[in-house]
């Protein structure tokens, strides 16, 4: 049984990054969701959007990735599982993150399970994730999951990131609900391709002929 890829997508510019820490809590978690099913094998990687900054710009000038870009766009593409987070940058997800799933192909996330996360200064941008973030997603036919995670900058300094904490517990009922998704579709792949020869096909030619000796 191969395993299956989980693959978090963060796009902070900061190094360190709260972004990224909330892609590592929720990919973390996740990973253990997964795995607790027997049997299961999981693999996690994390996209640094930031480190391919200039490749997507380039990409979407010149419509060609580079090698780099090709890769972590593939990675994306062929995970059974993704989490996608943004830092919020006037209501909204940055520039970045847009750019990344504007060069990605509009039907490679089609039926992907996906958590949606932000990061912001303060609470009140939290409905960006309803009002930004998945209508996106959703316009890519992926499987948004219900729960989705926004951590603003008190939620990591109050105790709420900690065990128990406000952030703990959304934290692990996303990646719950990830998981879910990730093994029920795992658990439900469509059966191999029927042989080239399994369908007897007329044609054209010899229809329209037989149609005329009629």
């Amino acid at each position: 049984m191969k395993p299956l890829k989980i693959v978090a997508v963060s796009a902070g510019l900061g190094v360190p990054s709260s972004t990224r820490l909330l892609a590592d809590r929720l990919a973390a978690a996740t990973r253990q969701q997964v795995a607790d099913e027997p049997g299961r094998a999981v693999e996690v990687r994390v996209v640094e959007l930031r480190d391919l900054a200039t490749d997507v710009a380039h990409n979407m000038v010149t419509g060609f990735p580079s090698p780099a870009l090709a890769e972590a766009i593939e990675a994306v593409s062929e995970s059974d599982g993704l989490i996608a987070v943004t830092p919020i940058f006037t209501a909204s997800y940055s520039g970045l993150f847009k750019s990344f799933f504007d060069v990605i192909d509009n039907t490679a996330l089609t039926g992907k399970p996906v958590l949606i996360a932000a990061t912001g200064g303060t609470a009140r941008h939290s409905l960006a994730l309803e009002h930004a973030l998945r209508p996106l997603f959703a316009y890519l036919r992926a499987v948004v999951v219900p729960t989705a995670v926004y951590a603003a900058s008190e939620d990591w300094g109050t105790g709420g990131s900690g065990p128990g904490g406000a952030l703990t517990e959304r934290i692990d009922r996303a990646a719950g609900e990830l998981a879910a998704l990730i093994l029920g579709r795992a658990a439900t792949a469509p059966a191999a391709e029927p042989a080239d020869d399994a369908f007897d096909v007329v044609p054209f030619a010899e229809q329209l002929a037989a149609l005329r000796a009629n």
